[in-house]
């Protein structure tokens, strides 16, 4: 048997298994990467270099910022804040999945909900309302405006570096509304979703401030993230692994505060326990099984099915990149998607004579947003759920789609058509 042929059957086994065992899908995964490796797909060379590093750096940083974070109480105080000024609790959620959204603009998906998530489930507990829906909503949030700008998720960080973008170009670019715009016009288009999902939550919102922050140092932490996150990425051929430098970096910072502070190294120790170990070991298998996939082939022989497809219809190919697109992040972590599809999607636009940012931005939409028809689709998304089963919930995949495909469904329909208005 063909190593295409088993790499497709292995990826697609893998992912059937991730669907119907939600709660070991770390296990699962790593033991997919560790089969590609053993019967040769993917040699043992290419394991470590296949993960992006990058991105578990950041990840692993921002877990333990986020422990901070949390301990500070500062999460409780903002969901205190935040229920004063909305009518009840549909719009409480609604305007946490906003909040979430916006945040992620500017902040990596998985830092976003590691962030906001702590405070979807104080007011869920306040409100006395299942958590589940509420932390689905605030990541696939999170997922629909990671594009919106060059910091927002890994993927822009991947086309800015490709396509030579800065991140001025992701709202204006070539004097045409770039991507940013897309992305801000998918996520209004969701409000309507929310509020008919939650319609059934009316209940009126009653809080009083009963906390009180005394260590500031954790809010000041995750705004350093953001702000140096945006400084780095004004600098262009910076190192690869500037993000996860600048995440771990604080999170060292945090830890020797926190021990100097209560002279004892307790409280670091107890926020290294609360790292998700699990949730980092599935995104690295996730990575070294996307590789080996790329290794067999299968990736080529989808660009070429692309051009048999598309033709020389431009209409055709962005429909057809954007559709596959969303279909495919459904299921495939959308990072290592974007970075094997990037320079298929420049030889597509080549051979046709088409701009080549049109293609980009299309498939951009289509990988951003697909990842929220499924639990496996981000990285994020996994995060989300990591931590409802942290706390005790389980998760469905019937409870995610519900949310997911309508979110996806809506968003990535009117962010395509806006590129296409404006970039065609």
């Amino acid at each position: 048997m063909s190593h295409l042929l088993l790499a497709i059957i292995l990826f697609v086994a893998m992912y059937i298994l991730l669907l119907i065992f939600s709660n070991h899908r770390w296990i699962t995964v790593i033991v997919a990467a560790a089969v590609f490796v053993i019967i040769g797909i993917l040699p043992l060379k290419n394991v470590l270099p296949a993960i992006n590093w990058n991105v578990i750096m950041m990840l692993a940083g921002t877990m333990v910022i986020v422990a901070f974070f949390i301990e500070s109480k500062m999460p409780i105080l903002m969901s205190e804040k935040l229920l004063k000024i909305v009518p009840n609790v549909k719009w409480a959620i609604v305007m946490l999945s906003l909040f979430s959204g916006i945040i992620s603009a500017f902040v990596d998906n998985v830092a976003t909900v590691l962030m906001v998530a702590p405070v979807g489930l104080a007011v869920a507990k306040k409100l006395k309302v299942n958590p589940v829906p509420v932390i689905i909503s605030i990541a696939v949030s999170s997922n629909l405006q990671g594009a919106a700008t060059l910091v927002g998720d890994t993927t822009s960080i991947l086309l800015g570096g490709y396509a030579g973008m800065s991140f001025n170009d992701f709202f204006w670019f070539h004097g045409r509304p770039s991507i940013f715009f897309a992305t801000e016009i998918g996520a209004l288009v969701t409000i309507p979703v929310l509020l008919f999902l939650f319609r059934k939550e009316t209940g009126k919102v009653e809080t009083q401030e009963t906390v009180k922050v005394k260590n500031l140092m954790p809010t000041f932490l995750m705004l350093a993230v953001i702000v140096l996150l945006i400084a780095a990425s004004q600098f262009p051929n910076k190192p690869a692994l500037t993000n996860g430098y600048i995440c771990c970096g604080l999170a060292i910072i945090g830890l020797v505060y926190e021990i100097i502070k209560n002279r004892s190294f307790r409280p670091a120790a107890e926020a290294l326990k609360t790292v998700d170990y699990k949730t980092l070991i599935l995104l690295a298998g996730l990575f070294i099984v996307i590789e080996g996939v790329t290794e067999a082939g299968v990736i080529a022989k989808i660009a070429e099915l692309f051009v048999k497809i598309g033709g020389s219809s431009t209409l055709l190919m962005f429909v057809l990149i954007v559709a596959i697109s969303v279909v495919f992040s459904a299921f495939i972590d959308n990072i290592p998607y974007v970075a094997t599809m990037l320079p298929v999607v420049q030889g597509i636009a080549h051979t046709l004579g088409a701009d080549p940012y049109l293609l980009y931005f299309g498939l951009l939409i289509g990988a951003t947003l697909g990842g929220n028809i499924t639990p496996v689709g981000a990285s994020a998304n996994i995060t989300g759920i990591g931590i409802l089963q942290k706390e005790g919930y389980k998760v469905s995949t019937k409870d995610f789609m519900r949310i997911g495909v309508p979110f996806t469904l809506l968003a990535a329909f009117f962010g395509a058509l806006f590129i296409w208005i404006f970039w065609s």
